[in-house]
């Protein structure tokens, strides 16, 4: 299972219901929050708003609380009243807490404390779970750290490690993974960089916190016409080939006809 929604996946505070629609004009999906961007005093009025939306269902991700909270049996109560479907669980820890979802709902996994980058095998393997998403600052925070990059925008290891366990969690089990937030929204330069090595890893998406944000990581997830040309003319030569061949000097096999592939798809 997997979400097949497009690569630029924009959060949107769901006290803010005047801007649901414009943020999913602008992205591929909209993330309507319910958790961090929602102050406790507004989360009731929030899930109102979650309820009464008039959005394409197949482009909303309903973010709810951590199941650990009071407010994650109320988030899952309202979503049930609406016809959104794919919701995503912050601070996933426990795949146990998916089994409050019915069979009709796919799962988002946010694993962004030590136990849920941890136990991100076992959270991928749930059968509701359709993506993985990880998350720097709440893993920093949860290991008593202070900061998850270096002063010239580099993550630290602690982070690094984590992206790669959750993305490596997500493969093995045919789940999306979805790439974390660049939380500096004028670093755009760094948010290229980021969103393309999130592609050329394997990620299918990246999440974003502001509009400006999606035409890059749409970009960067976007192969350009060379690396297109490359996909085709190498899926073409195989086809009159049996197992290892030579194209243009280099050895080609089953692993490159695989990225050949990949990038048609995000073509």
């Amino acid at each position: 299972m997997t979400l097949g929604m497009g690569p630029a996946l924009l959060f949107c505070p769901a006290d803010r219901p005047e801007r649901f629609s414009g943020a999913l004009q602008k992205a591929d999906a909209v993330i309507l929050d319910l958790e961090d961007a929602v102050l406790p005093d507004a989360k009731a009025a929030a899930r109102e708003n979650v309820i009464a939306a008039d959005l394409d269902p197949s482009r909303v991700i309903v973010r709810v609380n951590a199941p650990e909270t009071a407010e994650f049996a109320l988030d899952v109560d309202a979503v049930r009243r609406t016809p959104f479907r794919t919701v995503m669980v912050a601070k996933s820890e426990d795949p146990m807490a998916f089994d409050s979802f019915g069979a009709e709902f796919r799962l988002i996994a946010l694993c962004e404390t030590a136990r849920g980058v941890h136990r991100a095998g076992d959270i991928a393997a749930h059968e509701r779970t359709a993506g993985l998403m990880w998350g720097a600052e709440d893993l920093v925070a949860s290991l008593g750290g202070t900061s998850s990059r270096f002063a010239d925008g580099r993550y630290r290891d602690v982070a690094r490690a984590a992206r790669a366990q959750v993305l490596l969690a997500a493969g093995a089990y045919g789940r999306t993974a979805v790439d974390a937030v660049h939380l500096d929204i004028d670093d755009l330069d760094g948010l290229a960089a980021e969103a393309a090595d999130a592609a050329a890893s394997g990620f299918g998406a990246t999440a974003c916190i502001h509009p400006k944000q999606v035409a890059v990581i749409r970009d960067a997830y976007r192969p350009d016409e060379a690396t297109l040309s490359w996909a085709r003319a190498v899926l073409a030569a195989a086809e009159g080939e049996r197992g290892v061949f030579r194209h243009d000097g280099r050895m080609i096999d089953e692993p490159v006809l695989r990225h050949a592939r990949a990038v048609l798809s995000r073509g």
